[in-house]
């Protein structure tokens, strides 16, 4: 992590995609190191968004970190072609792949890495056995499908529990926030141990994006003092 503790996503969802070189470039500009790719498939969640070819076609114009969130039924059948696209890091949904197991490895076995997340009814001991496995943990503080959504305060215990299991078992995994992340909900993000947080139509509604995270940045800060 850096010096600011925590590392600011922002969520290509809320972009405009008429023009999303150009949001991406800003997001760069902005000294953003994450890119959080969401794949909607309308069945999983309501909302359909695109799919690996979307990815493989910005992958080139871009140096930012590539999470692509899976928000899709069975993952495993399009690891594939997301690991092709240049994803950096996979993010499957415990809710919608049964061999959780087998889907992760495989994407570990491709050198990219994996992230598991669960959503706000699912508890963090759905998850426990393959925590030796993931790179990343991703936890859904909004139930998904839309952005713009308050932040489920209660889904905090959940990163708290992450974290303590991740000190106590000496696991690897980095902690995701995604869901009503905002200047008002940061700290609470920083305070229950999360090392990124995924922010969407907070950062994508800023006038001045820039301005925007170095703010998030201070407030992390702030909350380790």
């Amino acid at each position: 992590m850096s010096d600011n503790r925590i590392e600011i996503a922002p969520s290509i969802l809320s972009a405009d995609f008429s023009i999303i070189r150009n949001e991406i470039s800003e997001i760069e500009e902005c000294g953003a190191k994450y890119l959080h790719i969401d794949v909607m498939d309308g069945v999983f969640v309501p909302q359909i968004t695109f799919g690996p070819k979307f990815i493989k076609d910005i992958r080139p114009h871009s140096d930012l970190f590539f999470d692509a969130h899976l928000m899709i039924t069975a993952p495993e059948n399009h690891l594939e072609a997301f690991i092709d696209a240049g994803c950096d890091c996979i993010t499957i949904h415990q809710e919608s792949c049964i061999h959780l197991n087998r889907a992760l490895n495989f994407i570990k076995d491709r050198g990219v890495k994996c992230g598991i997340s669960i959503v706000p009814s699912t508890p963090v001991s759905a998850i426990i056995p393959v925590l030796d496995i993931v790179d990343l943990v991703l936890v859904m503080t909004v139930n998904p499908g839309y952005g713009g959504q308050k932040l489920i305060q209660s889904c905090m215990d959940k990163v708290v529990e992450l974290n303590e299991l991740r000190s106590s078992e000496d696991y690897g995994y980095l902690i995701s926030v995604d869901g009503g992340v905002n200047l008002d909900t940061v700290q609470d993000v920083v305070a229950a141990g999360a090392d990124i947080a995924v922010v969407g139509s907070a950062y994508f509604n800023a006038i001045d994006k820039a301005a925007f995270l170095e703010r998030m940045h201070s407030l992390a800060r702030e909350s380790f003092h």
